[in-house]
């Protein structure tokens, strides 16, 4: 009876120390991103692909052994595209002690958040955090708003206007404004003028308009004034159902039209496009599903295309969205630690290939992220449609890296640790 119970204690002794040596692995905490976008309300399309395309990065950052061996976990929240549910998301952040919070939406969300990581990392420095930028493009957000604690990865107003300016062939002499009414719609508005000005003084500008943000249902006035005005394409930052309804309105009214733009490759855009807009809606974006085939990238395209057939819509923020991740993990790697600040500095003018192997860097000086970028037109005679319309995205331009660093005025407030 001894002899069992001695064998019994030894078993169990023995079990207790292969649990205990299990333990740090299996309970191995994931690293938690806090991510706040619009998945209700009428930009929930946009929100909703955004978050199935990070999910999917994170799914392949994971199987790479995540960030100092952990995985990353995405923490969802709804913002409704309003700022003041953008900062109950980031206090629900700092609440779990998160070091990351993303938002890929509006530029007035995106000037709230930076304020609120700013206030909140004054008042705790023990328990601070910092703001992954993937959509926020507002000029200012780099420049007289800039800060330590935020990260921009896509390029900002300012860079896609300048590419969008250079894309207009020399045939166009005259164009229309039409912009949404807050911080990016202004940016847009007033940099194209700019723009056009530095680079393509032949141009008249025959009409310019703001719009209330997500209120128009109805576009059909605005392409009358713009089909009386003359112009022969519609310059705008449009977004969502803003971008998607004017650009439906425009092509049922049969107006002789070109749309240059910056978001009609999004969620919806390509329904609403349709046979009717092939060749004539030009996009500045940060990827689409045909340049990996186009320039022979055989991984890439077999990564984008995985996703296509798991969600059965493109991979449109393929390239921002990826380097985004892979900046952070590289830089929580390099600093050993979740600690905000250290990771900040790591990822401080680091410099990386992205998945299609074109270069990009995250600038020190105010934190934008500069990489290659691309105008794609909407046409038929592509490898891969967009939601099965039959017609897709075609490269028209590639703009690397060094084409589109601008000049920041950014005068950074830096903490000393």
């Amino acid at each position: 009876m001894r002899f069992g119970r001695t064998i019994l204690s030894a078993l169990a002794a023995g079990f207790v120390a292969v649990a205990a040596l299990a333990t740090p692995a299996q309970a191995q905490p994931t690293i938690k991103i806090a991510y706040t976008g619009q998945l209700s309300g009428p930009a929930a399309q946009v929100g909703d692909a955004e978050l199935k395309q990070m999910q999917y990065i994170i799914d392949l950052i994971n199987a790479k052994g995540g960030a100092l061996g952990r995985k990353l976990e995405l923490v969802p929240s709804d913002n409704k595209s309003q700022p003041s549910d953008a900062l109950i998301a980031l206090k629900n952040a700092t609440d779990q002690n998160m070091s990351f919070i993303m938002n890929c939406g509006a530029s007035n969300v995106s000037a709230a958040l930076i304020d609120g990581v700013n206030k909140h990392n004054d008042r705790n420095p023990g328990n601070r955090i910092i703001y992954l930028n993937c959509g926020g493009v507002a000029t200012e957000l780099t420049n007289d708003l800039c800060s330590f604690w935020h990260f921009r990865f896509d390029l900002n107003v300012t860079q896609k206007v300048e590419a969008m300016v250079k894309a207009l062939p020399k045939t166009i002499t005259k164009v229309y404004l039409l912009n949404q009414d807050y911080l990016f719609g202004q940016s847009v508005r007033r940099d194209v003028k700019i723009f056009l000005a530095k680079n393509r003084p032949d141009v008249q500008v025959v009409g310019d308009e703001l719009i209330p943000l997500l209120k128009v249902q109805d576009f059909s006035p605005y392409i009358t004034k713009i089909k009386a005005s003359g112009a022969q394409a519609l310059l705008t930052g449009n977004w969502g159902p803003d971008m998607n309804l004017l650009i439906k309105a425009g092509l049922d009214s049969g107006t002789d039209l070109r749309y240059y733009t910056f978001y009609a490759h999004l969620a919806g855009g390509a329904t609403a496009i349709g046979p009717a807009g092939a060749g004539r809606v030009f996009a500045v974006q940060g990827v689409n599903e045909n340049v990996a085939a186009e320039i022979g990238n055989k991984e890439a395209e077999a990564w984008t295309s995985g996703f296509r057939a798991k969600h059965n819509f493109d991979f449109i923020g393929a390239t921002v969205f990826r380097t985004m991740f892979e900046h952070l993990v590289s830089a929580i790697n390099k600093a050993g630690s979740l600690d905000a600040f250290k990771v900040a500095s790591a990822m401080e003018d680091q410099r990386m290939k992205d998945f299609l192997g074109f270069d990009n860097w995250m600038r020190a000086d105010d934190h934008q992220l500069n990489s290659a970028y691309y105008v794609g037109v909407f046409q038929k005679d592509v490898k891969y449609d967009s939601e099965k319309t039959g017609l897709g995205w075609k490269t028209a331009t590639i703009i690397k890296s060094d084409e589109v660093v601008q000049p920041t005025t950014c005068k950074m407030r830096r903490p000393r640790s």
